[in-house]
């Protein structure tokens, strides 16, 4: 694989990583990943337009779907929202937003317009107001008291017709939300938290809401001049260590598809946020991966982020006479395939012919999935392109790595300009489920080093340096220390703040 079409970057500590950070906040940035741990870098796919990169709430990040492979005759359908997840970013933890309506669409006919939406509404329970923390003890259930915010939701299924809606049926009703994963101490067991979110509705489908690790893998250092104009930057997965929030939803295959004669199915997810009349207005879009990054220009992005399929023709000459092949053309000397692209047409805005083409398609931007092809016994990172029709772009599975197979065919792969470009990150950091909802589990908060004085598996319940000693220890004096400990850093403390204060009564007396 020629690395090219590629995203990486260096993690920064202590004062840089403030100085970056605060850098970071006023443009399109990104963060990049040193280790395990989010850091400071230059720009993301995931903050894919200008508006909605400040309300990260209500971002969508990607949109998967894919016949399950455990479960053939139902389709998965995965909507994350909320990028670049800092584990750690406490006390106020990862909630999906009260005032929101996150959507699944399903259009069954290609005729751009959805006829079933999936509408999820969430809302926040707090026990104790009177507490900064989000759970106030480890938390061994959903239920459990421990858990101080708390989220569920609802599901509607509405059906349309010509953009009206024809009937709405509740499918389920004050689900809960798995929680973020605060660290080991606070949640020892998060995978039966996942287990307890996992619920099954009285249609014949199944619903996970929560957190989860961001399965999208990728090297983001592309925003820097194409991997910095010399293709050193590559080979990093950037998103490695950050979580989302994700929604997933596994239904029948006859629930969404038209007929079994036409199963081919168009989806895409959005973002309405309630304004302050109280209506609701569309501020988030995404159907396939990275056409508001890089296939629109910035005057288009956020206009298509408020828009709808039916009238995705305004946007075709961003796609017939794309940026990108010409930007690669002037830094790396790749002759960019000759315009207008009605190959990227057939394959993004229509379906591949044969394939996941509806009969009389109308153009417009979904993520298009054939359900009645069945899954691989044996998928191939590249899908289609790798002679697997399951994958990308029919559908889009966890283990797609769509950024080399989009560059390759923006690149001309199917206009006879055959490459191997990619971007060096051919697989997520972590291993995805085998059973619904196939998202890893979110990174946990806790992941650094152990205290000075303890071992795995300890119960480790303060830092107080060399004095600090595993819960439950053996010796008398483990307990001794431990409150010697304690009492000398009340009193170094008390002595800290008398010495502030008097040097702070000292220098009000000076004249100056």
């Amino acid at each position: 694989m020629t690395p090219l079409f590629s995203r990486s970057a260096t993690g920064r500590t202590g004062l840089v990583t403030l100085i970056c950070g605060a850098l970071a906040a006023g443009g399109l940035t990104a963060a990049g990943v040193a280790t395990l741990a989010p850091g400071a870098a230059s720009a993301s796919s995931h903050r894919e337009a200008p508006l909605i990169s400040g309300t990260p709430q209500y971002d969508n990040t990607d949109v998967y779907a894919f016949v399950s492979p455990d479960k053939p005759d139902t389709t998965t359908i995965v909507a994350n929202w909320i990028p670049f997840e800092d584990p750690a970013g406490g006390p106020n933890f990862y909630t999906f937003a009260d005032d929101a309506q996150y959507d699944l669409h399903i259009d069954n006919n290609g005729d751009a317009q959805d006829e079933l939406v999936f509408r999820y509404t969430f809302r926040t329970h707090t026990k104790n107001g009177n507490t900064f923390l989000y759970n106030t003890g480890p938390v061994t259930s959903l239920d459990d008291p421990d858990l101080n915010v708390t989220q569920t939701y609802d599901i509607d299924l509405i059906r349309m017709k010509d953009q009206h809606v024809m009937s709405r049926t509740k499918l389920a009703d004050d689900v809960p939300v798995a929680p973020s994963n605060v660290g080991k101490a606070s949640m020892p067991d998060y995978g039966k938290l996942r287990a307890q979110a996992v619920y099954k509705t009285a249609a014949g489908a199944a619903t996970f809401a929560g957190q989860a690790d961001d399965p999208f893998f990728l090297d983001l250092r592309v925003f820097d001049l194409l991997y910095g104009g010399n293709l050193s930057e590559v080979g990093r997965d950037t998103l490695k260590g950050y979580n989302v929030n994700s929604i997933a939803l596994q239904v029948p295959n006859d629930l969404v598809r038209e007929s079994s004669h036409q199963p081919i199915v168009g989806i895409w997810s959005t973002t309405q946020r309630r304004n302050a009349q109280g209506y609701y207005a569309q501020v988030s879009r995404l159907g396939n991966p990275l056409v508001n990054e890089v296939v629109n220009p910035q005057k288009d992005k956020d206009r298509f982020n408020a828009s709808q399929p039916a009238y995705d023709a305004q946007f075709l000459k961003n796609v017939t006479n794309p940026e990108l092949p010409k930007l690669i053309e002037s830094i790396y000397k790749i002759k960019a395939p000759a315009e207008p692209r009605n190959d990227l047409v057939d394959v993004f805005l229509k379906g591949v012919k044969g394939l996941n083409q509806p009969p009389k398609v109308t153009a417009s931007e979904e993520l298009r999935l054939n359900t009645s092809v069945k899954p691989a016994m044996h998928p191939k990172r590249l899908g289609v392109l790798d002679g697997d029709n399951a994958g990308f772009p029919n559908g889009r599975r966890l283990t797609d790595d769509v950024i080399d197979e989009a560059l390759q065919v923006v690149e001309g792969e199917l206009v006879g300009s055959k490459n191997d470009l990619g971007d060096a990150v051919d697989k997520n950091d972590k291993k995805f489920e085998k059973y619904f909802p196939y998202v890893a589990q979110p990174t946990a908060g806790s992941r650094g080093p152990l205290a000075k004085g303890t071992t795995a598996g300890t119960d480790v319940r303060s830092q107080l340096g060399d004095a600090l000693k595993p819960a439950g220890s053996s010796g008398g004096s483990g307990d001794t220390m431990l409150i010697a400990a304690s009492a000398a850093s009340g009193a170094a403390g008390i002595l800290l703040i008398g010495t502030a204060f008097a040097w702070w009564r000292r220098r009000m007396q000076r004249a100056y």
